[in-house]
């Protein structure tokens, strides 16, 4: 999916909000765990309950790989059902691949390829030649970690080296990359503040923010300073909508918890267009 293709979805539905496919078999209905596949079931449940209102859905890959073939299998399920019947939606796999050369290549060739995923999340530590393998592939797009939700983002990415913090040297260097176009970044809800110096370095950007509902990162602050002229932000929430209820009535809820965060987003949308 190209980034115009995005945007036009964003405006259609009044909505920038990716629903986080974060599936932990502890916390899902148990009456699912009778399910063949119930991953699947799960995920097929909340995906048909909340695409009316999402533009993405971004699966963790670490909650499908911890359950083994059957989860990677589970995984596939999913993708391939959302490609399927939800074409127009955006997938995001949200794998924080990080590795140099050929190792790179094919990582994205599984994801992008195999699997048919649109983008990818991707640790920068490595540097260039671990990014580019990932940028060669045509409507295709890597999201960068820039500034993550987490406390422990303090350790290093807001460090200064040679007097500039270091989640800054990420984004300005990784612009020089071929096919930078295809970037987007991680920047966490719950760092909103620092939004306003991260639009000065790449003002176009999309941004992936996660942290908004169970982290308790704001939405209005996020789109006061990170939206753009073509919006520029896909706000993820996982816990807070999946997880809305663990009964029968999960999907309604997941529904409802989706819808009341979509209406926050037109408002928004509606306060800046």
């Amino acid at each position: 999916m190209t980034t115009e293709q995005l945007v036009a979805q964003i405006h259609k539905k009044q909505s920038f909000l990716c629903v986080g496919l974060d599936v932990d078999l502890n916390k899902i209905p148990k009456h699912l765990l009778e399910e063949e596949d119930p991953i699947f079931a799960f995920n097929k449940a909340i995906i048909d309950a909340t695409h009316e209102h999402c533009v993405a859905y971004k699966p963790n890959t670490a909650f499908y790989e911890a359950y083994g073939i059957k989860g990677w299998q589970a995984l596939e399920k999913t993708i391939q059902y959302l490609n399927t019947n939800y074409p127009d939606l955006y997938t995001i796999a949200d794998a924080k691949r990080g590795d140099i050369g050929n190792t790179s290549t094919m990582y994205a060739k599984a994801f992008f390829e195999d699997l048919g995923f649109d983008s990818v999340t991707i640790a920068p530590y490595m540097g260039k030649d671990s990014v580019e393998p990932f940028l060669a592939f045509k409507n295709k797009h890597t999201i960068l970690l820039a500034l993550t939700s987490n406390q422990g983002a303090f350790d290093f990415q807001t460090k200064e080296v040679d007097g500039k913090e270091l989640y800054k040297q990420v984004l300005e260097t990784s612009k020089t990359y071929e096919n930078a176009d295809n970037l987007m970044y991680v920047v966490g809800a719950t760092k909103a503040t620092f939004l306003e110096d991260i639009r000065a370095i790449v003002p176009n950007s999309f941004l992936l923010v996660p942290g908004v509902g169970a982290q308790g990162g704001s939405l209005t602050e996020v789109s006061k300073y990170g939206m753009t002229d073509t919006v520029g932000l896909l706000v993820n929430s996982s816990r807070g909508i999946i997880y809305s209820s663990n009964e029968g009535n999960f999907a309604e809820a997941a529904k409802a918890s989706a819808k009341k965060l979509q209406e926050q987003m037109a408002n928004e949308l509606k306060a800046r267009f």
